[in-house]
């Protein structure tokens, strides 16, 4: 009998994703699912997915979710959380929709402390909607909105949401992470349980910030966008933990 060596998880259904070749949202639900599943807080959660790309995570996770309108989803967490307060609520989001029409929803929720986990994922551009230009595209980066590449004298600078995040009191842990190689994924994996248990403790509002590659929107290879990413994304969002429960207390 052959020994099993790897098995995938349970925080995951068996439906196909819809995302592109090379788009990394399948390595950020992977790690999410097995981290509820080693948390043993699957049959206790509670998901709020985005309109965006990841719009039908619905279809993915393994535990209940919900449909949020667009930017709308720590407002929904905050409900559902203080509804169902023993149970386990993150939200999944995109960085239009959290970075830009969702951008008061993810302020407040953190200056309120509310007690859910946001999993971030910055890919630089709009994905669903055509790639058009996002708040968190870089200078020179084009987009179907900026053909040119972005003009930080007529856009400003891309927001870097995390840094922001870790100057509001009630943001218990706040890191950023990205999975363009094997050893980030793992570094990622160590973040998101993180931002769980500081839900779970009860402590506070936790957020992480998952760099991710739109090869489609892009206009370039799955391989080559992971090697943008490193080089492009990483110089101006730089990775690490901004804010810890520590700080908080």
């Amino acid at each position: 009998m052959m020994q099993v060596v790897y098995e995938k998880t349970k925080g995951l259904t068996d439906k196909q994703t819809h995302y592109c070749p090379g788009c990394t949202h399948g390595v950020i639900h992977k790690l999410v699912g097995e981290v509820l599943v080693e948390l043993g807080v699957l049959g206790k959660t509670v998901g709020v997915a985005p309109v965006g790309c990841s719009v039908l995570a619905y279809d993915y996770f393994n535990c209940d979710m919900h449909e949020a309108a667009h930017g709308r989803a720590p407002a929904v967490a905050t409900g559902i959380k203080r509804v169902l307060p023993d149970h386990t609520v993150f939200t999944y989001q995109g960085d239009g929709d959290l970075a830009s029409i969702g951008t008061a929803e993810i302020i407040h929720a953190a200056h309120r402390g509310e007690k859910f986990t946001t999993i971030f994922v910055n890919n630089a551009i709009y994905g669903m909607t055509g790639g058009q230009m996002a708040p968190t595209t870089l200078i020179g980066q084009k987009a179907t909105t900026s053909p040119y590449g972005r003009d930080q004298a007529t856009t400003g600078m891309p927001l870097k949401v995390s840094e922001m995040l870790a100057t509001i009191d009630g943001a218990a842990f706040v890191e950023r992470v990205s999975v363009h190689d094997v050893p980030n994924i793992r570094k990622a994996k160590k973040a998101i349980k993180k931002a769980f248990q500081v839900q779970i403790e009860g402590t506070g509002f936790g957020i992480v910030e998952i760099l991710s590659t739109c090869p489609t929107n892009w206009g370039i290879t799955p391989v080559d966008s992971l090697t943008w990413l490193k080089e492009n994304m990483i110089p101006y969002y730089p990775l690490g933990n901004f804010r810890t429960p520590e700080e908080v207390k």
